[in-house]
């Protein structure tokens, strides 16, 4: 997919493209691992278990620790164990307020991520973001979880544009698919710790940022 000629909507992934908040999940992970009898997992083993949502962070987590996928409640306790820990050591990437304070004079900004609705409003709100957005969806929507691609088509909808004219801001293979299916353009983070590909993963059609900075040259005035 090429960038679009003009465009008319920004939507962002959370988790590795907005704020790095792989310590708090690490913690909140392994508290849970620890509270049902195992050893702690290496921080970056379960940052490459991010990207879909609680119920399956929480699944590969348990299997990796040897411990039942299917035990009663681990995503309600995993849930009460992240509530506490949420703003502890997450941040917004450096130039993130400034590069959404830019682009929000000039078009609509939205959040789609697979994080809980409640939590992610919860980070935005503690990090001073939200309101640069318009809407923010979550993965416990009725629109469903990313790759799914309902939530960005809905975005793209309600901020008055076609899927053509938006573009979404992702890390992950996860925003990728979810991009393709909606039939957007794509913009990877190189910097988010979601950015796991292999070079046979792209098309060509791809835009790549390795800052947060980069996105006032992709998303260049004479597209906006």
């Amino acid at each position: 997919m090429t960038p679009p000629r003009e465009i008319r909507s920004i939507v962002f992934d959370l988790d590795g493209t907005l704020v790095d908040s792989q310590t708090d999940l690490a913690n909140a992970t392994n508290a849970l691992v620890e509270e049902l009898g195992a050893g702690r997992l290496p921080d970056s083993a379960i940052a490459s278990m991010v990207g879909e949502g609680a119920a399956m962070l929480v699944r590969r987590a348990l299997t990796a620790a040897r411990i039942d996928p299917n035990t009663p409640d681990a995503l309600d306790r995993f849930l009460d164990l992240y509530d506490v820990r949420l703003l502890d050591r997450t941040v917004a990437y450096d130039g993130i307020p400034e590069v959404l304070q830019r682009l929000a004079g000039q078009v609509p900004l939205s959040v789609l991520t697979n994080k809980p609705l409640r939590a992610a409003e919860r980070i935005l709100e503690g990090l001073g973001l939200r309101r640069y957005f318009a809407h923010v969806i979550g993965g416990d929507s009725p629109l469903g979880r990313k790759p799914d691609p309902a939530g960005l088509l809905h975005l793209a909808r309600v901020t008055g544009a076609t899927p053509a004219g938006a573009v979404l801001v992702g890390d992950s293979p996860i925003d990728l698919a979810t991009a393709r299916s909606a039939g957007t353009a794509i913009c990877l983070a190189r910097y988010g710790f979601g950015h796991r590909f292999d070079s046979g993963d792209f098309s060509g059609g791809e835009l790549f940022i390795d800052r947060p900075a980069d996105l006032l040259t992709v998303m260049r005035p004479s597209r906006l």
